[in-house]
Protein backbone atom coordinates (compact mmCIF):
# COMPACT_ATOMS: atom_id res chain seq x y z
CA UNK A 1 0.00 0.00 0.00
CA UNK A 2 1.67 3.44 -0.87
CA UNK A 3 0.53 6.35 0.68
CA UNK A 4 0.93 10.43 -0.62
CA UNK A 5 1.92 12.47 1.91
CA UNK A 6 -1.26 14.59 2.50
CA UNK A 7 -2.70 10.80 3.19
CA UNK A 8 -0.11 10.44 5.94
CA UNK A 9 -0.68 13.44 7.33
CA UNK A 10 -3.95 12.78 8.10
CA UNK A 11 -3.26 9.53 10.43
CA UNK A 12 -1.74 11.79 12.63
CA UNK A 13 -5.28 13.44 13.40
CA UNK A 14 -6.85 11.59 16.38
CA UNK A 15 -9.77 9.56 15.53
CA UNK A 16 -13.24 10.78 16.16
CA UNK A 17 -14.71 7.68 17.81
CA UNK A 18 -12.37 7.36 20.82
CA UNK A 19 -14.35 10.51 22.02
CA UNK A 20 -17.41 7.76 22.42
CA UNK A 21 -14.91 5.15 24.03
CA UNK A 22 -13.45 4.56 27.73
CA UNK A 23 -9.90 6.52 27.31
CA UNK A 24 -7.72 4.23 29.17
CA UNK A 25 -4.60 6.56 28.51
CA UNK A 26 -4.95 10.24 27.50
CA UNK A 27 -1.42 12.05 27.65
CA UNK A 28 -1.58 15.95 27.02
CA UNK A 29 1.49 17.91 25.71
CA UNK A 30 3.28 15.98 27.62
CA UNK A 31 7.19 16.92 27.92
CA UNK A 32 10.18 15.19 29.39
CA UNK A 33 13.55 16.85 29.38
CA UNK A 34 16.86 15.55 31.29
CA UNK A 35 19.56 18.10 32.04
CA UNK A 36 20.41 20.84 31.74
CA UNK A 37 21.47 23.86 30.16
CA UNK A 38 24.08 22.39 27.94
CA UNK A 39 23.91 19.03 28.47
CA UNK A 40 20.15 19.47 28.37
CA UNK A 41 18.10 17.06 26.21
CA UNK A 42 14.53 16.68 25.21
CA UNK A 43 13.43 13.32 25.10
CA UNK A 44 9.47 14.39 24.05
CA UNK A 45 7.96 16.98 23.67
CA UNK A 46 4.52 18.32 23.49
CA UNK A 47 2.98 14.54 22.92
CA UNK A 48 -0.60 14.27 23.02
CA UNK A 49 -1.89 10.96 22.54
CA UNK A 50 -4.87 8.40 23.86
CA UNK A 51 -5.21 4.77 23.80
CA UNK A 52 -9.03 3.64 24.12
CA UNK A 53 -9.62 0.45 26.50
CA UNK A 54 -9.30 -2.94 24.77
CA UNK A 55 -6.81 -1.10 21.94
CA UNK A 56 -3.85 -3.37 21.16
CA UNK A 57 -1.68 -1.01 19.92
CA UNK A 58 2.83 -0.89 19.28
CA UNK A 59 4.87 2.01 19.40
CA UNK A 60 7.53 2.28 17.02
CA UNK A 61 10.53 4.84 15.71
CA UNK A 62 14.11 4.81 15.46
CA UNK A 63 16.56 4.89 18.56
CA UNK A 64 16.32 8.03 20.04
CA UNK A 65 12.80 8.38 19.00
CA UNK A 66 11.06 8.74 22.68
CA UNK A 67 9.65 5.74 22.62
CA UNK A 68 10.88 4.17 25.47
CA UNK A 69 10.44 7.37 27.65
CA UNK A 70 7.13 7.87 26.38
CA UNK A 71 6.54 4.04 27.65
CA UNK A 72 7.97 4.79 31.15
CA UNK A 73 6.24 7.74 31.51
CA UNK A 74 2.58 5.78 30.72
CA UNK A 75 4.46 2.48 33.09
CA UNK A 76 4.53 5.28 35.87
CA UNK A 77 8.23 4.77 36.44
CA UNK A 78 9.13 8.32 34.99
CA UNK A 79 7.30 11.48 35.19
CA UNK A 80 6.64 14.39 32.70
CA UNK A 81 8.39 17.44 33.19
CA UNK A 82 5.47 19.61 31.94
CA UNK A 83 2.06 17.93 30.73
CA UNK A 84 -0.46 15.22 32.64
CA UNK A 85 -1.02 12.09 32.13
CA UNK A 86 -4.11 10.44 32.93
CA UNK A 87 -5.05 6.23 33.78
CA UNK A 88 -8.78 5.88 34.05
CA UNK A 89 -9.48 9.52 34.14
CA UNK A 90 -6.90 9.82 37.05
CA UNK A 91 -4.30 12.31 36.85
CA UNK A 92 -0.77 10.80 37.65
CA UNK A 93 1.46 12.61 36.96
CA UNK A 94 0.51 14.56 39.95
CA UNK A 95 0.59 11.42 42.59
CA UNK A 96 3.11 10.45 45.12
CA UNK A 97 5.81 7.58 44.76
CA UNK A 98 4.27 5.62 47.20
CA UNK A 99 0.90 6.28 44.81
CA UNK A 100 2.53 5.39 41.79
CA UNK A 101 3.81 1.96 42.98
CA UNK A 102 0.48 1.35 44.63
CA UNK A 103 -0.77 2.12 40.88
CA UNK A 104 1.91 0.22 39.11
CA UNK A 105 0.86 -3.02 41.01
CA UNK A 106 -2.91 -2.41 40.83
CA UNK A 107 -3.50 -1.46 37.52
CA UNK A 108 -0.22 -2.36 35.39
CA UNK A 109 1.37 -5.62 34.35
CA UNK A 110 5.13 -5.70 32.81
CA UNK A 111 6.59 -7.61 30.53
CA UNK A 112 10.18 -6.98 29.25
CA UNK A 113 12.48 -7.89 26.88
CA UNK A 114 14.89 -9.94 29.69
CA UNK A 115 12.48 -11.98 31.49
CA UNK A 116 13.17 -10.48 35.22
CA UNK A 117 12.42 -13.64 36.85
CA UNK A 118 13.59 -14.31 40.33
CA UNK A 119 16.29 -17.71 39.20
CA UNK A 120 15.22 -19.58 42.94
CA UNK A 121 11.62 -19.20 42.30
CA UNK A 122 9.45 -21.76 40.55
CA UNK A 123 7.21 -20.31 38.08
CA UNK A 124 4.30 -20.46 40.49
CA UNK A 125 6.28 -18.97 42.72
CA UNK A 126 7.20 -16.08 40.55
CA UNK A 127 4.14 -15.75 39.36
CA UNK A 128 2.26 -15.25 43.13
CA UNK A 129 5.39 -12.25 43.75
CA UNK A 130 3.16 -9.53 43.02
CA UNK A 131 -0.01 -10.37 44.83
CA UNK A 132 2.01 -10.34 48.15
CA UNK A 133 2.48 -7.01 47.76
CA UNK A 134 -1.07 -6.55 46.86
CA UNK A 135 -2.26 -8.28 50.15
CA UNK A 136 -3.63 -11.21 48.50
CA UNK A 137 -4.51 -13.99 50.68
CA UNK A 138 -1.93 -17.31 50.35
CA UNK A 139 -4.69 -19.23 49.13
CA UNK A 140 -6.38 -16.45 46.78
CA UNK A 141 -2.68 -15.93 45.51
CA UNK A 142 -1.95 -20.15 44.88
CA UNK A 143 -5.61 -20.24 42.94
CA UNK A 144 -5.19 -17.19 40.59
CA UNK A 145 -1.53 -17.73 39.80
CA UNK A 146 -2.61 -21.32 38.38
CA UNK A 147 -5.17 -19.18 36.19
CA UNK A 148 -2.63 -17.14 34.70
CA UNK A 149 0.15 -19.69 34.17
CA UNK A 150 -2.58 -22.28 32.57
CA UNK A 151 -3.50 -19.22 30.32
CA UNK A 152 -0.35 -18.99 28.61
CA UNK A 153 -0.47 -22.71 28.36
CA UNK A 154 2.01 -23.49 31.21
CA UNK A 155 -0.09 -25.40 33.60
CA UNK A 156 2.54 -28.27 32.97
CA UNK A 157 5.34 -26.50 34.57
CA UNK A 158 4.07 -24.97 37.71
CA UNK A 159 6.67 -25.72 39.51
CA UNK A 160 10.01 -25.89 37.00
CA UNK A 161 12.62 -23.12 37.87
CA UNK A 162 13.40 -20.69 35.32
CA UNK A 163 16.75 -22.61 34.20
CA UNK A 164 14.89 -25.64 33.66
CA UNK A 165 12.38 -23.48 31.30
CA UNK A 166 13.09 -22.32 27.38
CA UNK A 167 13.12 -18.64 27.04
CA UNK A 168 9.56 -19.01 25.47
CA UNK A 169 8.28 -20.34 28.86
CA UNK A 170 10.21 -17.89 30.79
CA UNK A 171 8.20 -15.16 28.48
CA UNK A 172 5.25 -17.15 29.47
CA UNK A 173 5.67 -16.79 33.36
CA UNK A 174 6.93 -13.26 32.93
CA UNK A 175 3.18 -12.44 30.45
CA UNK A 176 1.37 -14.88 33.82
CA UNK A 177 2.89 -12.64 36.06
CA UNK A 178 2.06 -9.93 34.45
CA UNK A 179 -1.63 -10.52 34.06
CA UNK A 180 -2.29 -12.35 37.70
CA UNK A 181 -3.22 -9.14 39.33
CA UNK A 182 -6.10 -8.25 36.49
CA UNK A 183 -4.36 -4.50 35.29
CA UNK A 184 -6.25 -2.34 32.89
CA UNK A 185 -3.08 -2.09 30.70
CA UNK A 186 -0.25 -4.44 29.65
CA UNK A 187 2.74 -2.55 28.73
CA UNK A 188 5.20 -4.73 26.56
CA UNK A 189 8.46 -3.54 25.92
CA UNK A 190 10.41 -5.62 23.22
CA UNK A 191 9.33 -8.62 24.80
CA UNK A 192 10.14 -10.42 21.33
CA UNK A 193 13.63 -9.20 21.35
CA UNK A 194 15.25 -12.10 22.77
CA UNK A 195 13.30 -14.99 21.45
CA UNK A 196 13.29 -16.91 17.64
CA UNK A 197 10.98 -16.33 15.26
CA UNK A 198 9.33 -19.51 15.67
CA UNK A 199 8.82 -18.35 19.65
CA UNK A 200 7.93 -14.76 18.66
CA UNK A 201 4.99 -16.42 17.13
CA UNK A 202 3.77 -17.82 20.20
CA UNK A 203 4.38 -15.31 22.59
CA UNK A 204 2.74 -12.67 19.64
CA UNK A 205 -0.16 -15.04 19.91
CA UNK A 206 -0.73 -14.74 23.50
CA UNK A 207 -0.63 -11.21 23.40
CA UNK A 208 -3.55 -11.25 20.53
CA UNK A 209 -5.77 -13.77 22.38
CA UNK A 210 -5.19 -11.49 25.83
CA UNK A 211 -6.13 -8.91 23.93
CA UNK A 212 -9.15 -10.37 22.94
CA UNK A 213 -10.22 -11.22 26.11
CA UNK A 214 -10.79 -7.82 26.55
CA UNK A 215 -6.87 -6.23 28.44
CA UNK A 216 -5.59 -2.86 26.48
CA UNK A 217 -1.91 -4.11 25.01
CA UNK A 218 0.78 -1.43 24.46
CA UNK A 219 3.68 -2.81 22.97
CA UNK A 220 7.09 -1.37 22.52
CA UNK A 221 8.95 -2.91 19.54
CA UNK A 222 11.49 -2.36 16.77
CA UNK A 223 10.22 -5.08 14.39
CA UNK A 224 7.88 -4.23 11.63
CA UNK A 225 6.55 -7.79 11.84
CA UNK A 226 6.02 -7.63 15.38
CA UNK A 227 3.96 -4.16 14.99
CA UNK A 228 1.78 -5.72 12.05
CA UNK A 229 0.17 -7.46 14.60
CA UNK A 230 -1.23 -4.92 16.72
CA UNK A 231 -4.18 -3.29 15.58
CA UNK A 232 -2.82 0.20 15.36
CA UNK A 233 0.78 1.48 15.27
CA UNK A 234 1.84 4.71 16.70
CA UNK A 235 5.33 6.14 15.43
CA UNK A 236 7.90 8.46 17.48
CA UNK A 237 10.41 10.53 15.83
CA UNK A 238 12.67 13.32 18.05
CA UNK A 239 10.34 13.52 20.63
CA UNK A 240 7.04 13.85 19.33
CA UNK A 241 4.16 11.29 17.84
CA UNK A 242 4.65 11.36 14.04
CA UNK A 243 1.57 9.57 13.08
CA UNK A 244 -0.62 8.27 16.01
CA UNK A 245 -3.22 5.99 13.97
CA UNK A 246 -0.95 3.64 11.21
CA UNK A 247 -2.39 0.60 9.98
CA UNK A 248 -0.52 -2.44 9.76
CA UNK A 249 -0.79 -2.51 5.84
CA UNK A 250 0.49 1.33 6.00
CA UNK A 251 3.56 0.70 8.02
CA UNK A 252 5.98 0.10 4.95
CA UNK A 253 4.87 3.46 3.42
CA UNK A 254 5.80 5.31 6.93
CA UNK A 255 9.22 3.26 7.29
CA UNK A 256 10.78 3.83 4.01
CA UNK A 257 8.93 7.97 3.24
Amino acid sequence: MTLDTASLNELNVIDTKEQYQPVTIRLENVAKTYGSGETEVKALSNVCLNITQGEYCSIMGASGSGKSTAMNIIGCLDRPTSGAYYLESEDVSQLSDSQLASIRNQKLGFVFQQFHLLPQMTALENVMLPMIYAGVSANERKERAIVALTRVGLSNRLHNKPNQLSGGQQQRVAIARAIVNQPVLLLADEPTGALDSKTTQEVLNIFGELNEGGITVVMVTHEPDVARRTGRIIWFKDGEVIYSHLSPDELSSVMYH
